[in-house]
């Protein structure tokens, strides 16, 4: 006889949500802002999606999904990371379709952290954390979008002819995830423009919204225990 866990789900059917390690993922994505304003080549393009693959992954061990869906998201995220990880050596073309994928798979882990975070009632630390880490991926995201509009246009991205690399797109993406608008780097073409502006669009709502409403549900540790 299998033995049911809580709710009289099987081990196989119930939630893999384990207790969030979102200090770890934390400094994974600080890790990675770093590497990405640092260096540039199609080395490092590879390492970062290695890297958002791992970050893929730590996010849906906290998540409450499924154990069955949860091993086929995995399966399919290692399949596409392996596949995305070859294209990065390949055409401009195939460095184009592995940012589209790096993108998606940095936005998934956004979705997993932020329906993980507004599934408890009593915000901690870590939860913080994982709101703060999801705000950096969606910078990061943004930046792999732009350079795949710039690798599968076969132009340039930016207007002012300022030269495209991974520490271009990674400062132009979080100078309109915040809204600072310095006006030193633009979209040249209709797509990136609209990119740039959901970008924007998302990092003001991201702030007005989920950020407040998890600050006036901040308990400390001391305070929890009450």
């Amino acid at each position: 006889m299998v033995r049911s866990t809580q709710h009289g789900a099987r081990p196989d059917e119930g939630p893999v949500a384990s207790p969030g390690r979102f200090d770890l993922l934390l400094i994974i994505m600080v890790s990675v802002y770093l590497l990405s304003a640092l260096t540039n080549g199609r080395w490092i393009d590879a390492l970062r999606v290695l890297l958002f693959t791992v970050v893929a992954l730590l996010a849906l061990r906290g998540s409450l999904v499924l154990r069955r869906t949860a091993r086929l998201i995995l399966v399919a995220v290692l399949a596409g990371s392996a596949i995305m990880l070859t294209l990065s050596f390949t055409t401009e073309i195939g460095r184009g379709i592995a940012g589209v994928w790096a993108g998606l798979v940095l936005l998934f882990a956004v979705v997993v952290i932020v329906h993980r975070v507004l599934s408890v009632r009593t915000v901690t630390a870590q939860n913080i954390y994982g709101v703060v880490s999801a705000y950096l991926m969606i910078g990061v995201a943004f930046a792999a979008f732009f350079a795949a509009v710039d690798h599968l246009s076969g132009g340039h991205f930016f207007a002012q002819g300022h030269p495209d690399s991974t520490q271009t797109f990674q400062y132009f993406s979080f100078t309109t995830l915040t809204t600072l608008g310095y006006g030193d780097f633009t979209a040249a073409g209709n797509f990136g423009r609209a990119l740039a502006d959901l970008e924007a669009l998302t990092g003001q709502i991201f702030l007005v919204t989920l950020v407040a409403f998890l600050v006036t549900r901040f308990r400390a540790p001391g305070e929890q225990k009450r």
